[in-house]
């Protein structure tokens, strides 16, 4: 099984600044892209950031210039670090993986429990 465990969630005030973390472990091959989405309250997932094992990035135009996103293959972890942040960044984001355990023979995506991050005005 694989795990992909958050951590670095919380509430902060307008302008502001975290760090999320998200380690994956379990039986584990090999990690493609990794990456977060956020969601809202009654809004639909998506993309904030991803990254290659290669260590190629993609932002979404709202955090372009603000967040940015790495990843160390030796721990397989991904972080995603927040600055400058708004009240409309509020919302739980997931970091996810693809990911090729030992017994399947392709990639997978899973996907962490969610952190909390909450940005007062």
């Amino acid at each position: 099984q694989v795990q992909l465990v958050e951590s670095g969630g919380g509430l902060v005030q307008a302008g502001g600044s975290l760090r999320l973390s998200c380690a994956a472990s379990g039986s584990i091959f090999s990690i493609g892209a990794m990456g977060w989405y956020l969601q809202a309250p009654g809004k639909q997932r998506e993309l904030v950031a991803t990254i290659t094992r290669g260590g190629t990035t993609n932002y979404a135009d709202s955090v372009k210039g603000r967040f940015t996103i790495s990843r160390d293959n030796a721990k397989n972890t991904v972080y995603l670090q927040m600055n400058s942040l708004k009240p409309e960044d509020t919302a739980v984001y997931y970091c996810y993986a693809d990911i090729r355990t030992l017994t399947v023979g392709r990639f997978v995506d899973y996907w962490g429990q969610g952190t909390q991050v909450t940005v007062s005005s």
